[in-house]
């Protein structure tokens, strides 16, 4: 307290014993207990109100020490375990976490990860994912605006996620404590296989291989493509200490419609330490068809590169841009996109009247709708010819098919004449059209379905900027070309629609997530929210039955089957109010990425260390990192004075105790005839 509040305490001290001398002891005749306990009550209550006016503060000071943060961060993936280096791995994760000399130093905190940073509760070496890179965004988010360093115990690894080398703060220094051993056996390993999901029938299909080879010695190993037992392709690969990877490119014909599972085996006639990542399956769904699109323009614009280039993302999916008089004839093709349609494009509507082809209309600054209202039925056009930019809002009700909203509402506007666009019959509408935030209640983006025949209407141009947009905000265009396909798969199909919907993949790689959903229409083609789903799952080999409910989602119901063990599986998906059924199968192929590795990645971790200015260490090492952090004098605890102000009395209380007074006096007054 200042030397004022000081005062003026002493002076509140003066006032109420004044005011209470003078009103009961001053003059008084006689000084009987009660007279005193009344001249008590006054003075508390006189020197209560004045202190509560004066409200004096006490500061207090207290010097708190702040230790550097250590984190200690334990892998706790199931290559560990694979490569015989978890006992050891826990061993010196608990060594460092109880070190005296650390815990003196520093704020020791323990972590592990596998597909995710967690706290280090349990540690069970059981992850079916190494993410390193996942630690070092969660350190920099924990820690953030802070220097210290981190260990960082594990194989080097990693399965998922980015290069890790570089996510970690470079001003802040990692010292990678590696296990496992480090000798260099050989081995021979397929690497990574890539091919379509998809191929067409009668034709050949490429598959990409990558082998890697750790050794001392050249070798010649034989690398084979077989499905059961036939031997679909099959060479010799020369490899050398010099030579450790080999890139393969095959042709594979698909001579059979469905589902085609294969294997890639790599092998010599050295012994190998693991020879569990010789072999890669794969699979290939052969079709007997692709569906052709006749995307038709009378005049060049970026949006046709952007629709050819997002459709033709779908192996199942050809595009040919042609002008109205380049097409004779409508019978090669599927679905038909009518870009911005003009008279040009009247032989194109009239061929059509007789195919039934489902189209695609996009609309903008050069359409005509004069035509378009002539030669089409499911929409009426007002249009003037003024350009107005039209943004889109996404509707959440669409049931057509299962959708998310890939952000829709952030996408840069399309052009189209501004005026009046009035549906004619039933549409279902993905996007609605807005001016500055302003709604139209008109469709942007809408579907038809009339007698057996779909149709879908885009009223605006531009969408090449959406693509590039959708780019540049996520660094690829995969939703947004999923976007587009799910357009094409609605238009490709002429099958009547279904009350009940399931969409999976044919085959899924074993750790993997597995995804069904489903969604459930009622009599009106409404999707119903209330619907009861259940997956019934078996195993066709052991008979092994699981039953799951499906959740609701934003406009589906969903399941994750992940935990699968590898082979086929049929299921059943059935709406328990209708009893509507879907019966179809999946195989989840075999493939553990964890047991992919026959060493710890010593070079990896090592160059993470470097970039961080810190210190690779091999686990019989660790006395020396915990000499060197314990001995490293950047890092200092920091000792912070905390000043608290806080006042003298809970005025409160105080309040609470002058009107007990108050009241105490009147009372006593009062007993003793003094009123």
């Amino acid at each position: 307290m200042t030397t004022n509040t000081v005062l003026l305490i002493l002076l509140s001290l003066g006032i109420a014993f004044a005011v209470s001398f003078y009103q009961y002891l001053y003059k008084a005749k006689s000084k009987s207990k009660v007279t005193l306990l009344l001249a008590f009550l006054r003075f508390f209550s006189v020197f209560g109100l004045l202190l509560l006016l004066i409200n004096p503060i006490i500061t207090r000071k207290t010097v708190e020490t702040v230790k550097t943060p250590l984190p200690i961060v334990i892998d706790n993936s199931a290559s560990m375990a694979d490569l015989k280096s978890d006992k050891q791995a826990l061993e010196l994760f608990e060594k460092l976490k109880d070190n005296d000399a650390l815990n003196d130093k520093f704020e020791v905190q323990a972590y592990q990860f596998d597909a995710d940073f967690l706290p280090s509760d349990t540690i069970d070496f059981k992850g079916t994912q190494s993410n390193i890179d996942v630690v070092a965004k969660n350190l920099k988010n924990i820690y953030k605006n802070q220097t210290f360093p981190t260990i960082l115990i594990s194989d080097g690894n990693q399965t998922s996620g980015e290069d890790y080398v570089f996510g970690f703060n470079s001003n802040n220094k990692v010292y990678p404590l590696v296990v496992g051993d480090t000798t260099t056996y050989l081995d021979l390993r397929v690497t990574q296989l890539n091919v379509n999901k998809y191929a067409f029938h009668k034709n050949k299909y490429p598959v990409e291989v990558f082998l890697n080879y750790s050794g001392t010695k050249s070798i010649n190993a034989s690398f084979k493509i077989t499905q059961g037992n036939s031997v679909l392709n099959e060479q010799t690969v020369a490899f050398s200490p010099s030579k450790k990877s080999a890139t393969l490119n095959v042709l594979l014909p698909a001579n059979s419609v469905g589902l085609q599972i294969l294997k890639a085996t790599v092998s010599s006639k050295e012994q190998e330490k693991n020879t569990y990542n010789n072999t890669k399956n794969f699979a290939v769904e052969v079709i007997d068809q692709k569906t052709e699109v006749a995307l038709i323009s009378d005049m060049a614009h970026p949006d046709l590169g952007a629709i050819k280039r997002s459709i033709e993302t779908n192996a199942q999916r050809k595009v040919t841009i042609l002008k109205p008089n380049q097409v004779s004839s409508l019978e090669n093709y599927n679905i038909l996109i009518l870009y911005q349609p003009t008279v040009a494009f009247k032989s194109i509507f009239e061929k059509n009247t007789n195919a039934k082809i489902n189209s695609w209309i996009i609309t903008g600054n050069d359409t005509d709708f004069n035509f378009l209202n002539q030669n089409q039925s499911q929409f009426s056009f007002k249009m003037s010819s003024q350009k107005e930019d039209y943004l889109a809002s996404f509707d959440s009700q669409f049931n057509l098919f299962a959708l998310d909203n890939i952000g829709f509402e952030q996408f840069p506007p399309l052009e189209n004449p501004f005026g009046t666009i009035t549906a004619k019959g039933n549409t279902n509408t993905l996007l609605s059209s807005t001016i500055r935030n302003i709604a139209t209640n008109q469709p942007l983006l809408t579907f038809n379905e009339e007698q057996g025949k779909r149709s879908a209407y885009l009223f605006g141009e531009n969408i090449w900027k959406w693509r590039a947009d959708y780019f540049l905000v996520k660094k690829d265009f995969v939703d947004f070309d999923i976007f587009l396909d799910k357009t094409i798969q609605y238009l490709a199909s002429n099958n009547a629609r279904k009350s009940l919907l399931v969409n999976h993949e044919r085959f899924y790689n074993s750790g993997e997530g597995i995804e069904i959903t489903a969604q459930y229409f009622n009599k009106n083609y409404e999707l119903d929210e209330k619907a009861r789903l259940t997956i019934s799952v078996t195993n066709t080999k052991t008979k092994q039955v699981k039953n799951y409910d499906l959740l609701r989602t934003t406009n589906a119901f969903q399941v994750n089957l992940d935990g699968l063990a590898a082979g086929n599986y049929k299921f059943t998906v059935k709406e328990l109010n209708s009893n509507a059924s879907y019966s179809s199968g999946f195989e989840v192929l075999d493939f553990d990425i964890e047991k992919q590795f026959v060493n710890p990645d010593w070079n990896k971790l090592n160059q993470l260390a470097t970039q961080t200015q810190g210190k690779a260490f091999l686990a019989n090492q660790v006395d020396s990192l915990i000499k060197q952090l314990s001995e490293d004098e950047s890092y200092q605890a920091i000792q912070k004075t905390i000043t608290k102000k806080s006042p003298l009395v809970d005025w409160i209380w105080l309040l609470v105790l002058i009107a007990l007074s108050l009241s105490a006096e009147w009372f006593i007054r009062k007993y003793n005839g003094l009123l």
